[in-house]
């Protein structure tokens, strides 16, 4: 009986660790995810702000000279601040130092099917975790849509000003083109965490 006894509360324990070591992890993905997230939002609100605070003073054209002038010392700012390697990226880009690695592509295009089968935007995001030259990486991406003040630079119809700005500073600029809700890209964020 006393066998018995041992054996079952033995096996439940056993069983019981790994249950645990999930919860764990998992409440490490959460927060994780979460500081991500916050990141991704300080360097959109802050991006923001510059961008509307040049369309105020003197238009798009104002506007794009702080994309092409502010926006990386920006993004390494926020990056220092919050300790996630902070970016931006599309599948049309316009600055070709953007342009996504294989899984931001895949991302992409799977944040666009979603998008497509009815998803609402806001819910676009995506959290792995992967390892890199014997480092564990976490990496981030969250759904950035084409709002109004984007279609300025970004939509369909230019101005002339406009277009001749971007032609000048991005000749093999593809990021135009696009509509009110659409997906214009993504945040994109990474993190090392330990090496192997």
């Amino acid at each position: 009986m006393k066998a018995l006894f041992a054996v079952t509360v033995t096996i439940p324990f056993a069983l019981a660790l790994p249950v645990a070591l999930n919860v764990a992890w998992a409440e490490e993905a959460d927060i994780a995810t979460q500081q991500a997230r916050q990141a991704a939002v300080a360097l959109g609100k802050t991006l923001k702000q510059e961008l509307v605070s040049a369309m105020q003073k003197g238009g798009a054209v104002e506007a794009i000279s702080v994309c092409n002038l502010k926006a990386m010392p920006l993004t390494e700012q926020i990056s220092e601040e919050t300790g996630w390697q902070v970016g931006r990226t599309s599948l049309k880009v316009r600055n070709p130092a953007n342009t996504p690695d294989d899984w931001e592509r895949r991302q992409l295009e799977k944040f666009q099917a979603r998008l497509d089968a009815g998803e609402p935007m806001a819910s676009l995001e995506s959290m792995t975790t992967e390892t890199r030259d014997g480092v564990t990486i976490q990496r981030y991406m969250k759904a950035i849509p084409v709002q109004g003040p984007c279609l300025a630079c970004h939509g369909a119809t230019l101005s002339p000003a406009v277009q001749n700005k971007l032609d000048g500073l991005y000749p093999h600029d593809k990021a135009r083109g696009y509509q009110l809700g659409e997906l214009r890209g993504a945040f994109t964020l990474e993190k090392a965490l330990s090496t192997e």
